[in-house]
């Protein structure tokens, strides 16, 4: 039986950090002007089944605020569970989600990707939603991997494509130029129609759907 791969665990330091950035991370977003763009037509009706939230990585900073404003208002009790890297760094950002009282599920394809996949099918087992960025945690830039689609089919959950446009940010010399939004910018926020796949799939269609997916996350925004 093969040896289960355990997270990097949080350190002292990582312990102030998170707080610093949970403090931020409430603080930021509510000076934010946020307008939704519903290519869904779910979230305007109130009708918003279970689903896996896919979003870029470089778009992780107004995720969780967006779920909060735009999804949690119809989904009162369902819970969150996201897929964040079991990296040393994915340590910090489980810390301050833990803190916004969301589910981190710690993994990534090069460390803890299949148990991370089976922790996340049984928060869909208890009613949750799930999010996981589908070119994270190291790339390439809108690149869709193939954890999502094997989430979407494990679960039979819909695959729900976001993304968003904030005028006034920065960016961050990373892999995928992480956009860090400033006080006092607007957001446009665009939710796309959701996305199926079926249990049993040839190749040829698991290929297309995440072309498709591909296709329809870069018109909701990717620059």
């Amino acid at each position: 039986m093969s040896r289960k791969v355990l997270p990097y665990p949080l350190t002292n330091s990582q312990k102030f950090l998170a707080w610093g950035a949970y403090l931020l991370g409430r603080w930021v977003p509510r000076t934010i002007r946020m307008r939704l763009e519903d290519r869904s037509g779910l979230v305007q009706r109130g009708k918003l089944p279970q689903a896996i939230y896919c979003m870029w990585h470089n778009r992780l900073a107004l995720a969780l605020t967006a779920y909060y404003r735009f999804a949690k208002p119809i989904t009162p009790a369902r819970g969150l569970a996201v897929m964040v890297s079991a990296s040393r760094d994915g340590t910090l950002l489980a810390a301050v989600l833990e803190r916004f009282g969301v589910v981190p599920v710690r993994g990534s394809s090069s460390r803890r990707g299949e148990q991370a996949l089976l922790e996340l099918v049984g928060w869909a087992e208890r009613g949750y939603d799930l999010g996981i960025t589908p070119d994270g945690p190291r790339g390439p830039r809108y690149e869709i991997q193939d954890g999502v689609l094997w989430l979407a089919q494990l679960t039979g959950l819909p695959i729900f494509p976001c993304s968003y446009d904030v005028h006034w940010h920065i960016r961050v010399k990373s892999w995928d130029r992480f956009i860090i939004p400033l006080p006092f910018s607007t957001c446009v926020f665009r939710v796309g129609p959701p996305i199926r796949l079926p249990r049993v799939i040839t190749l040829d269609e698991f290929e297309k759907i995440r072309e498709d997916l591909k296709g329809l996350m870069m018109s909701l925004g990717a620059e």
